[in-house]
């Protein structure tokens, strides 16, 4: 082969393995066992799905086919239409999956009114036609035609949403999907007379409110809290230190509560945005938190004055809240963490700041201990510790 020729077929060859991935992946270039055509095609931006359909306005019909892969095999695609709203609760889901015994795919329709009970059921208008195919990459299909109402065919949108999930229970019972970004904003508008779709906004809202949700309480219960007990138990061992050690401490647990307190507003406005959404451990763990960071908060107009002789049942008492609400806050931020499903970066940063406070926190607690014992060696027998000025041993310094 001439030198020229060579280099002609390497240079076709590389566009052609450089072009072909991508064209792979548009609606355009599928086709279907049965060759069915569509007036219009759309690569939907999320999940890696496609939508064929045609609107037959006068009769106010369309005909659709929905293209999607499922997270595993055995998994299921949905594509819904919600009359309403944005959102799947509220649609009307076309689900394909594979029969587990006889491994055809079948279509089943969903009336999907809560995340608490996704079971097959009709939907609210009428659909006929309804088949699934499965093709060689894994992906399946689903086929229908829909009547759609008057009210939407007046008009000419519809929201739309589109999931996949890994798994199908009995009874036709959906195993939940993920809730990663893509899962979350996986739905539009699509135009039917223009044959456009348009995101919706609301998977990007609700991923910055999470986020929100946990940087606040990251923040606030997992750094925060922590940073001023540190403070409360070492910094108030050297006498130098008073009353500055309390000023320190009061900023650290105020400031934290008074951001952790709108991290939990977020949470619970998630929740009302997300019915049917559960994370039980965390949400019961974050109000246990609102609880005892309030009750601490307040009991601090209730201190004794430190010759009082309930002054000790307060210590206790305020020690004893103050470590769960350490305990509980770490744990819920790593609940957090594994709920969010963040970059792995931003986990491995906050288990770094954790590890470092309690190296910190195992230098002082060396430190302090050298100075109560230097200061019972020396002349006084009555070592100051930031609470009762040299009245008696050395208490629990933990706040």
């Amino acid at each position: 082969m001439p030198a020229s020729s060579a280099a002609a077929f390497l240079r076709f060859t590389f566009w052609t393995l450089l072009i072909s991935p991508a064209v792979s992946l548009t609606c355009s270039t599928q086709k279907f066992n049965k060759n069915q055509v569509f007036s219009t095609c759309i690569d939907l931006p999320y999940l890696s799905s496609y939508l064929h359909f045609t609107y037959d306005s006068p009769i106010a019909t369309l005909s659709v086919a929905f293209v999607a892969t499922p997270p595993k095999s055995g998994g299921w695609i949905a594509w819904a239409i919600n009359p309403k709203t944005t959102g799947m609760v509220g649609s009307q889901a076309l689900v394909a999956y594979k029969n587990s015994t006889t491994g055809v795919p079948v279509v089943r329709t969903y009336d999907i009114s809560s995340y608490s009970s996704i079971v097959p059921k009709d939907l609210s208008f009428a659909v006929w036609d309804k088949t699934a195919e499965s093709r060689s990459d894994g992906s399946l299909v689903i086929f229908a035609k829909i009547k759609v109402t008057a009210d939407l065919a007046a008009s000419g949108k519809i929201n739309q949403v589109w999931q996949a999930g890994p798994g199908v229970g009995d009874g036709g019972m959906l195993v939940k999907h993920e809730f990663a970004a893509a899962n979350l904003q996986s739905k539009g508008t699509l135009d039917l007379k223009n044959g456009h779709t348009s995101g919706s906004s609301g998977g990007d809202t609700t991923i910055k409110k999470k986020n929100i949700h946990g940087i606040l309480n990251g923040v606030s219960w997992g750094i925060l809290f922590p940073l001023g007990a540190m403070i409360a138990r070492y910094i108030r061992a050297f006498e130098s230190a008073d009353p500055a050690w309390f000023y320190l401490h009061m900023l650290c647990q105020i400031s934290g509560y008074a951001i952790g307190v709108a991290g939990w507003g977020t949470g619970l406005k998630l929740g009302t945005e997300s019915p049917g959404i559960m994370y039980s451990s965390h949400r019961n763990i974050g109000i246990a938190l609102f609880v005892l960071a309030t009750v601490q908060i307040f009991a601090l107009f209730l201190r004794p004055k430190k010759d009082h002789k309930y002054r000790f049942y307060w210590n206790i008492y305020h020690h004893g809240v103050g470590y769960a609400v350490l305990v509980l806050g770490i744990l819920n931020v790593f609940k957090g963490f594994d709920i969010l499903n963040p970059d792995r970066k931003w986990k491995l940063a906050y288990m770094i700041i954790i590890i470092a406070l309690g190296a910190i926190s195992l230098l002082l607690e060396a430190i302090t201990w050298v100075v109560i014992l230097k200061r019972k060696s020396g002349k006084s027998n009555k070592p100051y510790d930031g609470y009762n000025n040299g009245q008696g041993g050395r208490q629990n310094l933990a706040t």
